[in-house]
């Protein structure tokens, strides 16, 4: 089987990253690489996601500079795949940053579930010891997208 391979122009990356909802995400940190799957919502050159404290955002507060990359299966066996070069910018809860995580939370919590993966984490915590949720946001350095087309 042998497919033909095309780059997407900015305004069809731009159309993916509108209707995706999931990526994953890729961070370094001392030359270590980490890749996690997001939920994540896009508006106007930013990508916005919501995480608790953890190894993801510790390295992206050492490390600004990310990469995610959304991929969609059509039908039969083609894909298309999108990769945005961005870089991190955490939304603390100040007055300064305030319109900034409202637009996060605004276009985030149109779905239902969209708190899961940030919010998980593999060890039981008591409700009280919780830590504090994290809106942040990938701003767009360059997007890039390729899709294949099987060639039958």
């Amino acid at each position: 089987m042998s497919y033909i391979l095309k780059d997407l122009t900015q305004a069809e990356c731009s159309a993916i990253l509108e209707q995706s909802r999931f990526g994953h995400l890729a961070c370094c940190y001392e030359d270590r690489p980490y890749v996690v799957p997001i939920y994540f919502a896009y508006a106007k050159g930013m990508i916005y996601s919501f995480s608790m404290p953890g190894r993801k955002v510790d390295w992206m507060r050492a490390n600004e500079n990310v990469c995610l990359q959304i991929e969609q299966h059509g039908a039969g066996r083609g894909w298309t795949s999108v990769v945005v070069d961005g870089r991190f910018e955490e939304f603390p809860d100040t007055d300064l940053w305030r319109s900034e995580r409202l637009q996060a939370w605004s276009l985030l919590q149109k779905h239902f579930d969209w708190w899961e993966i940030g919010s998980l984490k593999p060890e039981a915590r008591p409700p009280r010891s919780l830590p504090e949720h994290i809106f942040y946001g990938i701003a767009l350095r360059e997007v890039t997208g390729r899709t294949a087309i099987p060639d039958d």
